[in-house]
């Protein structure tokens, strides 16, 4: 674990810029969670998919659940990766729970999408590919899901970080099965492969100068 010092050069480090980045990252996840996920019972792995099982099975809101469970993620990620992650991963998903709990409070754009699994399948992996790519491109994580991933991943040295991502997703979409015919579960696992694919793929631009 990073010594006290170190976390607070990190802290100290953090950009104005990359907070506000988290923004619209998190307004486009919302947006696509409440819009389309939520209604079509299209899901996601990890953190994102256990608030749309939370609001399923015990009616407690995205903007509720995704924000105690972030909570103990960046907790969990501030001891095992230090202070600047943990900066812009709080700020984008405290921007989620937000923009969540606007969205919720109006009807949805599109009320039939629900009849047409594989748009919802598509344009629901774009929404969260783009929203979380923009947050990760800047270094933070609305869903918290990274936070944990990447302390396992250092913790656990021989494991690659690829594997914990998709036994995560694996075991969130096992358990959406409770409410999830199988068909559609089919759909929320191309979901997640595709969101996975444009995260990399706007992680990657970032890398090369985007």
């Amino acid at each position: 674990m990073k010594s006290m010092k170190s976390v607070l050069d990190e802290i100290r480090g953090v950009k104005l810029k990359n907070c506000l980045w988290q923004l619209p990252g998190a307004a486009i996840l919302a947006f696509g969670l409440y819009n389309v996920h939520s209604f079509a019972d299209i899901t996601e792995g990890g953190v994102l998919g256990l608030t749309l099982l939370l609001h399923h099975h015990f009616g407690i809101s995205p903007s509720v659940s995704s924000l105690v469970m972030n909570f103990i993620c960046y907790i969990f990620g501030f001891a095992v990766l230090g202070g600047g992650f943990v900066v812009y991963s709080a700020v984008s998903g405290l921007s989620f729970s937000l923009f969540y709990a606007i969205f919720e409070q109006f009807p949805p754009v599109w009320e039939g999408i629900a009849d047409h699994p594989l748009a919802a399948c598509v344009v629901g992996a774009l929404f969260v590919g783009v929203g979380v790519g923009i947050c990760v491109r800047f270094g933070g994580a609305p869903g918290g899901d990274d936070a944990l991933s990447m302390g396992l991943a250092k913790l656990l040295k021989k494991v690659d970080i690829r594997w914990i991502y998709l036994v995560s997703d694996l075991i969130v979409l096992a358990l959406s099965l409770t409410y999830i015919p199988v068909r559609k579960i089919a759909y929320s696992l191309c979901t997640v492969v595709i969101s996975g694919q444009i995260i990399g793929i706007i992680q990657k631009a970032g890398k090369n100068g985007m």
